[in-house]
């Protein structure tokens, strides 16, 4: 399957005159990319020790502990409430069995913290919750059946980057920025790289952006989506790129609810029984190097590749 990498010039200019693309031969990628190189980078617990837990106690005290650590999850663990994850932690399941059910994880005023191959499912608030935290990389999880936000990103977080997850039986998937009145906190941060993640006949949110601008939309497949896929509102600057819609009527829009339109530019799309989406406006230059699969092949890419156990 062939690839581009795409390396956009650093600036703020309308996006269609920065984008140089040249062809690469490799096929599926799992290492970091987008957002969550920037900012200094995003490397979790490496560096540190690595720890066990398969108890909820376990993983609260390995979770809240100030050193660089990775935290390797075997089996379900069952949480009472939201649980905080400190700075310079990895997350990563153990196998393809490892499971967060009840409640989910609170990355709030952390940074430098990787979330992986983990299944979440029936979570009473947000499955990941991200606020006040920089350099985040959640990559690789399989989310379901959950009450709120999949992965909620807000309130000031910048350099994100949510990568290979699979999401079904859910509504509410992705937001980024909680609310319209938030622009003191949020402009100028709200930066998050989505890519190579599977929305499996969900409802809405893929994402919902306030005010990031540029936000990164690209090599996604929408299967079945219900609502809608991509929102931008509020100020937002939102790139869709080379992503395969099928069977989704509202591939993408401008504006949601009472929030106002922000700008959203598509490019090289993939649709296959999908509606033709509303674009306008143009958003900042993209400022990491990216690989693209084939618009048309993201669908196998993504079904071959997305979710727990199957990182590389």
């Amino acid at each position: 399957m062939s690839r581009k990498i795409s390396r956009a010039l650093l600036a703020a200019t309308a996006l269609a005159a920065s984008v140089i693309m040249v062809p690469s031969a490799s096929a599926a990628h799992y290492n970091l990319e987008g957002w969550g190189t920037q900012c200094g980078g995003t490397t979790g617990g490496a560096g540190g020790g690595t720890v066990t837990v398969s108890d909820a106690a376990s993983f609260i005290n390995a979770a809240k502990s100030t050193t660089t650590q990775t935290i390797r999850v075997s089996g379900t663990i069952t949480l009472s409430s939201m649980t905080k994850i400190a700075s310079n932690k990895t997350v990563i399941g153990v196998g393809s069995g490892s499971t967060i059910a009840g409640h989910g994880l609170n990355v709030a005023s952390a940074s430098n913290v990787i979330i992986r191959n983990l299944n979440f499912r029936d979570w009473s608030d947000d499955a990941i919750n991200v606020q006040y935290s920089t350099r985040v990389w959640i990559d690789h999880n399989s989310l379901r059946n959950g009450n709120d936000g999949a992965i909620d990103i807000k309130r000031a977080s910048d350099c994100v980057t949510v990568s290979w997850n699979k999401i079904s039986s859910h509504d509410k998937s992705m937001l980024l920025g909680h609310d319209d009145g938030n622009g003191g906190e949020d402009r100028g941060k709200l930066r998050v790289s989505y890519h190579h993640n599977w929305f499996d006949g969900t409802n809405q949110r893929h994402p919902r952006v306030r005010f990031g601008n540029p936000v990164h939309v690209y090599n996604n497949y929408y299967g079945g989506v219900t609502s809608y896929g991509v929102a931008s509102t509020m100020e937002a600057g939102v790139l869709v790129e080379c992503n395969y819609f099928e069977n989704t009527d509202d591939p993408f829009h401008r504006g949601e609810g009472s929030s106002p339109a922000g700008s959203l530019v598509a490019r090289n799309n993939h649709m296959v029984g999908s509606g033709s989406g509303d674009q306008g406006g143009s958003v900042k230059a993209i400022p990491y190097g990216y690989v693209l699969d084939s618009c048309s092949g993201v669908k196998s890419v993504v079904t071959g590749g997305a979710g727990v156990g199957k990182v590389g």
